[in-house]
């Protein structure tokens, strides 16, 4: 007869020890050979993280593959035109020379970035004996900005390429980058059809020369374009942090930074005056409003100390806190002398008399044309009402530019960061199919190879 008492009892027979001690309970899992199906939160990561891949592609692929097929045309008609004519064969390789068409992409600006990047920097103010014109002060590499070959020695140092190579791969990368900004900042504003017009016109400006060549232009321009962005979305620290990245690149950074600074101070402003207006009602959110003034006054504290950093080190160095503008104006006559170089070319250029500073009559038609083109776009820029942020900064990159004592042929390559003019034109040419817009771009491509390419680096001094 049963004993009641045990009819409830536990079984231990799952306990029974092995030979060995072990008991099946805590038996370490044997591999079947049977493959482990992933569990579904890692399959379901995978899904998600695919699909953003996919999503991701078919945003950025079009205006990608669109830039890369424009400025792959024109490199190659710049490249041509170069190989075909061959003075540079003739020429220093310092100033447009060299054994191979490609050589020319790195010299004049682009020698000094090699210098820098292979030596460092030793600035100095060091007087040109016995000269009495312009030219007072011995070149240095101090009037180059620090970004640029700072990258070009990192991307050699882990890559194996040479300082030339890698410039190249800086500014190659550098300029895609700059071609999704500019589609994502005119997209904000026209829609995704006008973003890749944008990016299909900075690949055929006037400028464009400079963004598959040895030079700071490109990366520049990245910078500075998605700086615009994170100020248009109300990124505010990280737009401080890449406009202080503008300051390490490019004395332009200046417009910049003050573009940044109104846009900020003007965030604050509409913050200040929807808190007085609403007092104590909750926001959206549910939340209490109050004034979000924090991340707008760093982001004003951070921009400016790229520039400022780097100018206050060069003329500590040197000895004398202007010490960066004498260099710029002793060694390259570059001064900013309130458009009074401009207007001297616009008044003898038409008439046909070269007697100006630094005349090259090509490359200055070129320039003449940017500027009007500049002028003519920028009333259609400020009818669209566009965030303070690209107003301010087009103004002042223009006002900079013309403003300034320089060779005036360069004026379509410093006027690259004024990117925002592409936005009217990209607005307008959004109403263009396909096939008649990549045929419009492909010709202007075509001509770059000439007007943006060899007018900049064989006709005149970039």
């Amino acid at each position: 007869m049963n004993d009641p008492s045990l009819a409830n009892a536990p079984s231990y027979e799952g306990n029974r020890l092995h030979a060995d001690g072990r008991s099946p309970a805590t038996e370490p899992p044997y591999d079947t050979g049977v493959p482990t199906v992933p569990s579904p939160s890692l399959a379901s990561t995978a899904r998600r993280r695919w699909a953003r891949l996919c999503r991701a592609a078919e945003h950025h692929g079009p205006v990608l593959a669109l830039y890369g097929a424009l400025k792959l045309v024109g490199f190659c008609v710049f490249m041509y035109l170069l190989d075909s004519s061959g003075d540079f064969r003739k020429k220093d390789p310092r100033f447009g020379g060299g054994a191979h068409a490609w050589d020319v992409l790195a010299s004049w600006d682009g020698w000094w970035y090699q210098q820098i990047a292979a030596h460092g920097y030793h600035p100095a103010l060091v007087p040109v004996p016995g000269a009495g014109g312009l030219i007072t002060i011995e070149g240095n590499s101090a009037a180059f900005f620090p970004l640029y070959p700072a990258l070009m020695r990192l991307v050699s140092s882990c890559t194996g390429l040479g300082l030339f190579g890698a410039g190249l791969l800086i500014s190659v990368a550098a300029s895609f980058v700059a071609a999704l900004a500019i589609h994502a900042v005119t997209a904000r504003i026209g829609g995704r059809r006008a973003g890749l017009a944008a990016a299909g016109l900075w690949a055929v400006w006037p400028g464009s020369g400079m963004e598959w060549s040895g030079y700071s232009e490109s990366l520049y321009v990245a910078l500075a374009a998605w700086a615009c962005y994170a100020v248009m979305r109300h990124h505010w620290i990280t737009a401080g942090i890449l406009t202080c990245a503008t300051g390490l690149a490019r004395p332009t950074a200046t417009a910049l930074i003050a573009a940044l600074t109104v846009a900020a101070l003007l965030a604050v402003h509409r913050q200040r005056r929807e808190v007085r207006r609403w007092e104590d009602a909750p926001g959206p959110d549910g939340k209490r409003r109050r004034v979000k003034f924090l991340r707008p006054l760093v982001a004003v504290v951070i921009a400016p100390l790229g520039l400022f950093g780097y100018l206050g080190w060069v003329g500590y160095r040197m000895g004398d806190y202007s010490g960066y503008f004498k260099l710029q104006e002793g060694a390259w006559a570059h001064t900013f002398d309130y458009g009074k170089h401009t207007l001297d070319v616009f008044t003898s250029l038409p008439v046909g008399h070269f007697d100006y500073l630094f005349a090259y009559p090509f490359e200055d038609l070129i320039g003449v044309g940017t500027v009007l083109l500049a002028l003519i776009v920028l009333p259609l820029l400020l009818r669209l009402r566009p965030p303070a942020v690209l107003v301010v900064h087009t103004l002042l990159t223009i006002a900079l530019v013309l403003g300034s004592q320089q060779i005036f042929g360069n004026i379509s390559r410093y006027l690259l960061p004024a990117f925002p003019l592409f936005i009217p034109c990209a607005v307008a040419m959004r109403r263009l199919s396909t096939p008649v817009l990549c045929t419009v771009l492909g010709i202007a491509a075509l001509a770059s190879g000439s007007y943006a390419g060899y007018a900049l680096f064989e006709l005149g001094v970039p």
